[in-house]
């Protein structure tokens, strides 16, 4: 693990220098390449995918299809050792209680002053595909996190994508989880070339109209490139974590938190912030023991900042704008309060983030890289748009028809206002 110290300048200026040495090499490598891989799909189609997925995924066996035969979900649902079933089941059963009670679907109507009523409803998009990484590990977590809201949302047809591995399978485990979802159609593709043939379609691909899921700097970089072509979720990258000890916090808790992050890759920032000089030695201390015994820990940067106060650490927090935030400190409650722009807040010393990540309720598919500021957890609204219709009744018209007729004369769209008056007109003829 990479470990830094950054000397407190304020929340502001330390969080930018904190976030751009721990960004420094992420997206450089990636986004000279992003826009070939983008036309080479969009020329050549399944060509081009299955070309790219069979260099960078299936390496020892070769895939001649994208498409995964509709029975291996199933199978592969059957095959689980009961305990990982009873897990996967008690994970999507807890997401989709929350996602449930986010759903909105009841039209908000308002009637104006003139008479006119405008009415907004919301209806699920036709179609959705969850992303779902591979290579350093398998995640049939994300497969739920991302599945579940879309069917609460009343989506209708729900695609996955997954990386295959070099034996050119998708794993048991994501075609399980894919199984308890009740997706309708999943491909053996990943990286950016699988965000492409999505959002454009290919001879064995049918375009969706939202892509959702977590993924590297690759997929993240190719879901802002197609955002236009089709809704995104949000930008979530590589994973991060920030946590805020206090003085009673046990240093080898926090640090297999941080570690735990890191078990991602090492690409992702983590941070830890303390007021108590003590308390932020130690935690560095045990995070880099921790980090040293376990092979799985990536390499990932840490940044270890002491602040004057715990005020300024949740000042920090809104200015880092960390994925996941853990408060450790003995007023966690009160202070999560005070969080405006965290991905994800954990508030206590037992609520470490891996809870999130898998059984909690809440979604791990969450902003990265300072997203948060605009963007939230993934819930059924990435999967639903708002429609509004509008009713104006004649005497609304009358009423409304003058002032469309100034507006639309002062910024040169004469049309416009006699588009309007015409019905004011029309009546009294």
């Amino acid at each position: 693990m990479r470990v830094r110290r950054f000397e407190w300048e304020g929340a502001e200026k330390t969080a930018v220098q904190a976030r751009r040495w721990a960004e420094r090499e992420a997206v450089e490598e990636v986004t000279a390449t992003i826009d070939k891989i983008e036309s080479d799909v969009r020329m050549r189609g399944d060509e081009a995918v299955l070309e790219l997925t069979n260099r960078f995924d299936a390496t020892e066996r070769p895939l001649s299809s994208l498409r995964v035969d509709a029975g291996e979900p199933a199978a592969a649902l059957a095959s689980l050792s009961p305990g990982l079933r009873q897990s996967l089941e008690l994970a999507a059963a807890n997401v989709r209680q929350v996602a449930e009670a986010q759903k909105n679907a009841q039209p908000q109507t308002v009637q104006l002053d003139q008479g006119q009523v405008v009415t907004i409803r919301e209806v699920p998009v036709t179609s959705a595909a969850v992303y779902a990484p591979g290579g350093r590990a398998v995640y049939p977590s994300s497969v739920l996190m991302c599945a579940i809201p879309a069917r609460v949302a009343g989506v209708e047809r729900l695609a996955l994508a997954s990386p295959p591995s070099p034996q050119g399978r998708v794993h048991q485990a994501v075609l399980a989880a894919a199984e308890l979802c009740g997706i309708d159609e999943i491909y053996a593709m990943g990286g950016a070339q699988a965000i492409f043939a999505l959002a454009h379609g290919t001879r064995s691909v049918s375009r969706v109209a939202v892509i959702a899921g977590p993924g590297n700097n690759w997929v993240q970089e190719a879901k802002k490139k197609a955002f236009g072509f089709v809704g995104i979720d949000s930008y979530a990258g590589p994973s991060e974590l920030m946590v805020v000890a206090g003085r009673d916090t046990d240093p080898e808790w926090a640090a297999l938190d941080l570690c735990a992050q890191a078990e991602h890759g090492g690409d992702g920032p983590l941070i830890a912030v303390a007021v108590e000089e003590a308390v932020l030695t130690a935690l560095g201390e045990a995070t880099e023991r921790t980090a040293a015994e376990r092979p799985g820990v990536g390499n990932a940067p840490l940044a270890l900042v002491q602040v004057p106060d715990l005020d300024d650490a949740i000042a920090l927090a809104n200015a880092f704008v960390p994925e996941h935030l853990e408060l450790l400190s003995e007023d966690a409650a009160l202070l999560a309060d005070r969080v405006t722009t965290a991905g994800c807040v954990f508030a206590g010393r037992h609520s470490a983030t891996a809870f999130g990540d898998y059984v909690a309720g809440s979604n791990h598919v969450l902003p990265t890289g300072g997203a948060g500021r605009f963007a939230g957890p993934l819930g059924p609204g990435v999967f639903r748009r708002k429609i509004a219709t509008v009713e104006i009744p004649p005497g609304a018209a009358a009423e409304l028809a003058p002032h469309v007729d100034v507006l639309a004369r002062a910024e040169g769209f004469p049309v416009h206002g006699e588009s309007a008056m015409i019905r004011v007109e029309g009546d009294r003829s």
